[in-house]
């Protein structure tokens, strides 16, 4: 059985279960997600959702062994059956605009719009395999200027056996959600006077940033990159022949001048170094010209979408741009696929490969010409094999401007993140008549690549705290030992530990508060620092520490030279 058959099929019967107890509620929409479904209904403000109490009226009817009947019906016969349904009359009014044919699912009396996919009969449905999970407010078709319904969340899978393998992930995550998390080991923070998907970083927040920004910029630095800056607003015009605003003007901040000039914050930075490269006529023989920098974007997200670091407004990116010519392609491509080899491994990721593709059947989505997004994508295909490489396509998945090699991590928890993305870009230096000059002295067009190896690091970081836990690799760790005296007569000797792992370059801090020491272990573990070293009469008399590492216990007393050793 389908499982996205079965999910479907229990929206329509969530559906029919609220209507069917509060029977002037409008309904919206219950598509399949990730997972399970949802159905957004607009209710009685008086009315108060009890999702268990719904969630059983479900399983009764599950039980009754109910089928699902498809028709077709025209647009007359939709408009008459959805006559008191607001928001089904406006998809009948839409389909209807779009030529595509009406139907309609029946089960036990109820009635919904839907194209289908459906089990044939509720007795296919394991009536313990499923939870409603909560509610939340949606907006219309996700805006907000629709008025905004009430949406009721669900999971659902074959056997009972999943669902509850799938509870306790969803147990995990929420130990490891990095919102918590973040707060609680001091690494972000939100202000309500800076405003919301506006994060501040810490000094330990800051110091993961700068190590994770560090070790893209040393593998790009290898290969011949070059770091740029730009400024952080630019003139309206800039966008406009980029293709941007067109595509992004209701999602930018825009800045007006005291002269009348219309601006706008940055949400990304490919213009910007268009100009760099642009400002001299380059030989062949300076190409290709590879630009990096680490700078902050900014995007108008609703506030309603905001998510800690996964959703911002303020966002960092490790981005860079080649300006190549088409023999240069492979080998610059070759190139960043191997930073992204060398840089995820250390995190203990698996990489998945998914080739993003243009639409064809939504032209107007894209710049440029079918041949030349053609002939972007079977270079992208074509380099993907030859690294072989195992690959999915994903038909409207490329950016506006040319498609894309995105690459898929599977966390601890076995959830996949989109992460590093290729971008192939043939389009954008026609837009700003790219060029360098050729072996014949003629002008030629040149190729831009666009590449982010973590992304966004905001992004990047909320999916690092939740892999880990929060208990960083000693690498990566903003605080990697913590000293942690006994009583007051062993602070000299603690601060002389401190110097010398200080000079040895590890990150540390003194815990000599007026504690126990059982308080201070404690407290060390909870902020899940790789190494916590107690120094008391006897290490003092033996020149020694006690180690304790994060997770595995009392490693004993050793000299500092051995701990150095062990690390």
């Amino acid at each position: 059985m389908d499982i996205a058959h079965v999910r479907h099929s229990l929206s329509h019967i969530l559906a029919m279960v609220i209507i069917k107890k509060f029977p002037d509620t409008k309904l919206g929409i219950g598509p399949v997600i990730e997972d399970g479904f949802y159905y957004d209904v607009s209710l009685n403000p008086q009315v108060k959702l009890d999702i268990k109490e719904i969630e059983e009226e479900m399983k009764k009817f599950i039980k009754q062994s109910i089928p699902f009947e498809g028709e077709k019906i025209t647009p007359t016969e939709a408009k008459n059956l959805f006559a008191n349904q607001p928001f089904k009359l406006e998809l009948i009014d839409e389909f209807s605009t779009q030529g595509k044919q009406l139907t309609i699912y029946k089960t036990g009396g109820f009635i919904d719009l839907c194209k289908g996919g459906h089990v044939e009969n509720t007795s296919q449905i394991n009536p313990d395999a499923f939870t409603l999970t909560g509610i939340a407010a949606a907006y219309w078709r996700g805006n907000e200027k629709n008025p905004q319904l009430t949406r009721i969340y669900a999971i659902a899978f074959a056997t009972k056996e999943e669902l509850a393998k799938h509870l306790a992930l969803l147990e995990e995550a929420k130990k490891r959600d990095h919102k918590k998390l973040g707060k609680e080991l001091d690494l972000f923070v939100f202000s309500d006077l800076v405003g919301p998907g506006l994060p501040l970083w810490t000094p330990k927040g800051t110091i993961m940033r700068n190590i994770l920004d560090d070790a893209v910029w040393q593998l790009r630095k290898v290969r011949g990159y070059q770091k740029v800056e730009i400024p952080h607003i630019t003139k309206k015009e800039l966008y406009e022949k980029s293709g941007h605003w067109e595509k992004f003007k209701n999602e930018l901040f825009k800045i007006q001048s005291r002269e009348g000039h219309e601006f706008a914050m940055k949400p990304m930075n490919c213009p910007h170094h268009v100009q760099i490269y642009n400002r001299t006529l380059w030989s062949y023989r300076d190409m290709p010209q590879r630009y990096a920098s680490t700078t902050m974007c900014y995007r108008d997200e609703q506030t309603g979408e905001l998510s800690g670091l996964s959703r911002v407004r303020s966002f960092t990116q490790d981005d860079a741009h080649v300006f190549c010519r088409h023999n240069h392609v492979e080998e610059e491509i070759t190139k960043i696929w191997d930073i992204i080899n060398e840089f995820y491994p250390r995190f203990g990721f698996s990489l998945n490969v998914r080739l993003s593709l243009r639409d064809s059947k939504n032209p107007k989505a894209y710049l440029g010409t079918q041949k030349v997004w053609q002939e972007a994508e079977e270079k992208l295909r074509s380099i993907a094999t030859k690294r072989n490489a195992q690959f999915i396509e994903a038909i409207g998945e490329a950016a506006f401007y040319g498609p894309k090699i995105d690459f898929i991590a599977k966390d601890s928890l076995n959830r996949e993140w989109q992460v590093a993305t290729i971008q192939l870009d043939m389009n954008i230096p026609e837009r700003f008549d790219l060029v360098c000059i050729n072996e014949k002295g003629e002008k030629e067009r040149i190729i831009m690549i666009h590449a982010a190896i973590m992304g966004s690091i905001e992004r990047f970081l909320s999916i690092l705290i939740e892999h880990y836990g929060g208990a960083f690799p000693f690498w990566l760790a903003p605080v990697q030992v913590q000293l942690l005296p006994i009583g007051e007569e062993q602070n000299d000797y603690a601060d002389n530990v401190a110097s010398e792992l200080k000079a040895k370059g590890i990150r540390i801090e003194i815990n000599n508060q007026n504690e126990t020491i059982g308080k201070k272990i404690r407290e060390g573990e909870m902020q899940k620092i790789p190494y916590l070293l107690i120094v008391g009469k006897k290490e003092v008399e033996e020149s020694k520490v006690a180690v304790r590492q994060h997770g595995k216990g009392d490693k004993g007393m050793m000299s500092l030279e051995e701990f150095i050793l062990s690390l």
